[in-house]
């Protein structure tokens, strides 16, 4: 005989009704909308192993069948970096991997590395298509847009702080993803590149003979206009370059080097002189443009009698450094354009005062100045206005006060300074706004 719940001891009554009601529930929540909590969970348990490298499947818009690989430290912080690290022609994400230290880095630093990989048969990434010099146009970088969009929600990654490096084939990608996604990038870091659409091809091409050969030599102005090109209408901050190249390179001839430095520095609004020289190896000479400091808007360091296969294990702390990711250097300075500076002086027998008028003449808003100046010997700062002087003689720095560290494109400020002086009260004739040299009238 069959027996109905009620027909049942008591004890199997109850049972067999919460089982029911447990059954009503399950299939009620499963009707109901995802919550923010849910999804929460499930990026959880999609995030990869730590201290290991792990593929990435299904992790977004992939128009050219990329690979995904990412290594997460044990020690990741709260919020990570994200270091986007492309690899060479021939190369693989794994072969970036065991070949860089940005793994070993990694967990020194807490950052996330994101390791894209071909699959076409050259293992060379698309920089010459159409479809890959514009945002959102399609190919490569696309599929590595959405690798860091994937990163970004399952780590709750920084987004002020997403980076991209690359060798050879890879130096060229982090070129066109600082000129595809200005808004994604906050630096790049190019081992043995081109310019962004230096490669371009419309046959359907990956090699570009005359770019790769450095006979493809353009102004400065037409290396800023592809840039910003493939993102019209953009009128935000520019991702800072760090660019390096080997006089002896016989694969992307040296003369990409000094194209790349043209068009980041006019993409910038900085000029073509370096604002500072240095060696900081030997055979290495760094220039740096628009900045004195370690995260100068555009950094670019030559390798004498080095070829093609530049990289060497140690430059990438050397990335870090110019990424702001490990711990070293002042803050960047801001990226400056042409300026210039008017002075008038009222001098006596053992003082003057100076009347300084900043006019930034370039395309893009100042945000936040110094004013460096050398004052004739004999003469020393006693008291100024619109800004701080330090130190009071010699080699000075004039900095913002917090009402004017703000110069639009054709503004002004003023500001001035009363001196001492022993005989002499010649006025300053040259001045650099944020290591940039000003003209003066």
């Amino acid at each position: 005989m069959t027996h109905t719940p009620h027909d049942r001891p008591r004890g199997q009554r109850r049972s067999v009704l919460v089982a029911l009601l447990g059954a009503l529930v399950a299939l009620f929540a499963a009707m109901l909308p995802t919550t923010p909590a849910a999804a929460a969970a499930n990026a959880d348990a999609e995030a990869a192993p730590r201290a290991a490298l792990t593929e990435i499947t299904g992790f977004g818009t992939n128009p050219s069948n990329l690979q995904m690989y990412l290594y997460v430290p044990e020690s990741v912080t709260a919020n990570p970096a994200i270091v986007v690290a492309v690899h060479y022609c021939t190369g693989s994400g794994p072969a970036m991997y065991n070949g860089t230290e940005y793994a070993q880095l990694a967990d020194k630093y807490g950052f996330i590395v994101v390791y894209p990989s071909v699959t076409r048969s050259s293992k060379c990434f698309d920089v010459a298509s159409p479809q890959a010099l514009t945002r959102g146009g399609g190919s490569d970088p696309v599929g590595i847009k959405s690798m860091v969009d994937w990163t970004v929600r399952t780590y709750d990654a920084d987004t002020d702080r997403i980076f991209a490096t690359g060798i050879s084939s890879g130096a060229m990608m982090t070129n066109v993803l600082l000129g595809d996604y200005p808004d994604v990038f906050a630096a790049g870091a190019a081992f043995a590149g081109v310019p962004f659409a230096c490669f371009a091809t419309t046959n359907g091409s990956e090699w570009n003979s005359d770019c790769a050969n450095g006979t493809i030599i353009r102004t400065p102005q037409a290396w800023g206009d592809l840039v910003r090109g493939a993102y019209p209408g953009y009128t935000g901050p520019r991702p800072r370059m760090q660019l390096w190249h080997g006089t002896t390179d016989d694969v992307l001839r040296y003369p990409n080097f000094g194209e790349e430095i043209k068009q980041w520095t006019q993409v910038h609004g900085v000029g073509q002189t370096p604002a500072a020289t240095d060696s900081p190896q030997s055979n290495w000479t760094r220039t740096r443009y628009g900045g004195t400091g370690d995260r100068a808007p555009v950094e670019a360091i030559s390798l004498q009698g080095t070829g093609h296969n530049l990289y060497a294990w140690g430059m990438g702390e050397r990335v870090l450094t110019f990424f702001g990711l490990n711990g070293s250097g002042p803050a960047p300075q801001p990226p400056t354009g042409p300026c210039k500076v008017t002075v008038t002086t009222n001098a006596w027998s053992t003082g003057l005062t100076a009347s300084v008028t900043v006019t930034n003449t370039g395309t893009t808003a100042v945000n936040g100045w110094k004013l460096g100046f050398t004052l004739p010997a004999g003469q020393t700062v006693t008291n100024g206005w619109g800004a701080t002087y330090s130190p009071a003689s010699g080699a000075v720095t004039a900095t913002n006060a917090t009402y004017n560290a703000a110069i639009a494109p054709g503004a002004s400020v003023s500001i001035g300074y009363q001196a001492n002086h022993t005989g002499n009260s010649a006025a300053t004739s040259s001045y650099t706004l944020n290591g940039t040299a000003c003209t003066t009238g």
